[in-house]
């Protein structure tokens, strides 16, 4: 296995290992919680502890923080290895080239002051910033996107995937505002289009795996 070849596994390596795990987890929370609403709505004693509220609260952010930097690991060894390395990007146009290192620090950045904003109009601010950089890294050179499939392209996937968990992240207060629990109804239809591009991102990833080592192994 050479150099490249173990880089290209840090980022389907880190979303078997954290991404998934942590998915898994918030949507048993989730239901839990759900559950427990339903029960002392209804005026019975729940034996679901009261705890399982805030705990999906603080997965799920966790879980928007590993999405977003598990899609921004993927952008950025596709742009390194095919606009740095093979294309010489450094070299030839250095200025792009700390354009698209800036690009990475402001969708940190803005992910980090996201998770640090309490009022409504920093969280929109900071969620668009964060959405908007991770779509502009998206449309670098480099990157593998599929566009004639993008239904099945597991890049569009896994791009509205972290749209959908920043959205997530920014919203959350509201739901808590909101008497009409018209933000949780939104909260839950988005989430569960998520789990599905989530389970459209693991058949994605795995075919396009097969077919990086299908297409080497035809080069050599």
């Amino acid at each position: 296995m050479e150099a490249i070849d173990f880089f290209a596994l840090i980022h389907p390596v880190l979303a078997v290992v954290v991404v998934f795990p942590i998915i898994g987890i918030v949507v048993h929370f989730a239901w839990q919680t759900r559950q427990r609403r339903l029960q002392t709505s209804d005026g019975n004693k729940s034996t679901i502890p009261p705890v399982v509220g805030r705990e999906h609260v603080k997965l799920g952010r966790w879980l928007t923080g590993s999405v977003v930097g598990v899609t921004l690991v993927g952008l950025a060894y596709a742009i390194i290895s095919k606009s740095f390395i093979e294309n010489q990007l450094w070299s030839k146009n250095p200025t792009q080239a700390i354009l698209i290192v800036l690009f990475f620090g402001a969708a940190i950045t803005s992910l980090g002051l996201l998770y640090r904003a309490r009022e409504k109009y920093w969280r929109a601010i900071f969620g668009t910033s964060t959405g908007l950089w991770l779509v502009v890294i998206g449309c670098q050179e480099g990157v593998f996107r599929r566009t004639n499939e993008w239904y099945w392209s597991h890049y569009y996937i896994g791009i509205a995937a972290a749209l959908l968990m920043v959205f997530s992240l920014a919203t959350v207060e509201e739901i808590y505002k909101d008497r009409s629990n018209r933000w949780r109804y939104i909260h839950i239809i988005l989430n569960c289009f998520a789990l599905l591009l989530f389970i459209g991102q693991g058949m994605t990833g795995s075919r396009d795996l097969f077919e990086i080592a299908f297409y080497k192994g035809l080069a050599k």
